[in-house]
């Protein structure tokens, strides 16, 4: 999959939050987006993911225009801003019942993805009685569990400690290794890295700079140039 989003401008309430962004995304690879708060990080990853439509420009999937095409992407996992699930039901009945949407994937697959995000998927505890911890954890889970194409994660190492931010890594690792298209945002910076193959940061809405750390994606550029 190629995701290309052509001279991208979003405009909320007076506020450019998107400024003519022209990128090109590919499957296999993990793309950053790092910058203060309120830069635009978030209002980018609500655009690829068909939450919000430019004001101008367009976001192609392939050959599908979003919003004229499609209204969101085929086959995406996400994970924006704060999770949120329903209080009265345990981490496995809230997943089901996510995935009973499309009917793609079997019980055993849900509690092998809360397995990854190191949770026991046979606690019966509900999810109001969650840790933050716990609560990004599940929010991690849902995102991946249907081995989506794309997979946007913001900020998935918040809330969690060391062992949590590890267990991120791996997943995002194994997610790019499957052939996943993921982006991801994280305030630490020295995580970011560890994690992503291309690092856009982005300042007013706009990309000011692009950092590419794979030795792989900087010798198919080279190829491509």
């Amino acid at each position: 999959m190629t995701i290309t989003l052509k001279n991208v401008t979003k405009i909320i309430g007076g506020n450019t939050v998107a400024d003519s962004v022209n990128l090109t995304l590919k499957s296999g690879t993990v793309y950053g987006l790092c910058g203060y708060n309120g830069c635009g990080k978030t209002m980018l990853m609500r655009l690829i993911s068909g939450l919000i439509l430019p004001t101008k420009g367009d976001i192609f999937f392939d050959e599908k225009k979003l919003g004229k095409d499609i209204d969101f992407p085929e086959n995406m996992g996400i994970l924006i801003e704060n999770p949120a699930f329903l209080g009265g039901l345990s981490g496995f009945d809230n997943l089901k019942l996510l995935a009973s949407i499309k009917g793609k994937i079997t019980d055993d697959i849900i509690k092998k993805t809360i397995s990854r995000v190191g949770l026991d998927p046979d606690d019966k505890k509900k999810y109001r009685k969650y840790s933050l911890g716990m609560k990004q954890r599940l929010g991690i889970a849902s995102a991946i569990m249907e081995a989506p194409e794309l997979i946007i994660l913001d900020e998935p190492t918040n809330a969690l400690d060391s062992s949590g931010v590890e267990i991120v890594k791996k997943i995002i690792a194994s997610e790019k290794k499957r052939g996943a298209l993921i982006t991801v945002t994280c305030h630490d910076h020295a995580i970011l890295q560890e994690m992503c193959d291309i690092i856009y940061k982005i300042e007013h809405g706009k990309i000011i700079d692009e950092q590419v750390i794979s030795e792989e994606v900087s010798a198919n550029e080279k190829t491509d140039n």
